[in-house]
């Protein structure tokens, strides 16, 4: 048996996959609403990376790889400053950030994320 779990999952895709103490995310965005600005997509998206996670078993704490889709490189910076603040110390993830065509106009970021499932004893975030 393989055991590889899928979370909300459709035809096309799972938007969690889990297997062997690994959580992996599928490429998050700003979802459905309307964002103006590098910040607030940010903030949006490591939001729903962390309600992913902990329905995983997660946090982003466990982070191991993440690799960031910016529409322009002129954001890097602005993206940068958010996530800075949202990561812990000590638990930088091995990281990627490129510049990319995304799925809608309107999206200024995505993220994909590979974590570890956290064990039982569960670190404070702040």
């Amino acid at each position: 048996m393989s055991n590889i779990a899928r979370q909300h999952s459709n035809a096309r895709m799972s938007k969690v996959v889990t297997h062997g103490g690994l959580v992996y995310l599928c490429g998050q965005t700003s979802g459905g609403k309307d964002l103006e600005g590098i910040a607030a997509q940010t903030v949006e998206v490591l939001e729903r990376i962390d309600r992913l996670l902990a329905q995983a078993g997660s946090h982003r704490g466990q982070l191991l790889s993440v690799l960031i889709h910016l529409k322009s490189m002129d954001d890097f910076e602005g993206m940068n400053g958010v996530w800075e603040n949202w990561l812990p110390p000590d638990a930088a993830p091995a990281r990627t950030t490129v510049q990319a065509s995304l799925a809608q106009d309107r999206l200024l970021v995505e993220m994909t994320v590979v974590a570890a499932v956290a064990s039982t004893q569960q670190v404070a975030l702040p």
